[in-house]
């Protein structure tokens, strides 16, 4: 199996921009400890604080799958829940 590359952009609703950063930072420690986990990065756009970009590699797809099977994925999702305005998830494939 091929490494698969993620890039996840949240926007966070005007009132929520403190409580999505809070709870995006939570992710960044137990993600790198996951097993199959290559590069976990988030970044906040700097012209624009709503809005966070994750770009991650995953050395397959059943470790990106085990990740989004993981506690802290699932605890995550369900505190977002009502906090995001919009949400694009891509999977990228490299080309060179």
């Amino acid at each position: 199996m091929s490494k698969v590359t993620i890039v996840a952009k949240l926007t966070a609703k005007n009132d929520c921009i403190d409580a999505v950063k809070a709870e995006v930072i939570k992710m960044l420690a137990p993600t790198r400890q996951e097993q199959g986990c290559i590069e976990y990065r988030l970044h906040q756009d700097s012209t624009d604080p709503a809005v966070f970009v994750f770009y991650e590699n995953w050395k397959d797809q059943a470790a990106f799958e085990q990740h989004m099977d993981s506690a802290h994925f699932k605890a995550y999702v369900a505190a977002l829940s009502d906090k995001i305005a919009d949400k694009t998830v891509h999977r990228m494939t490299e080309m060179g």
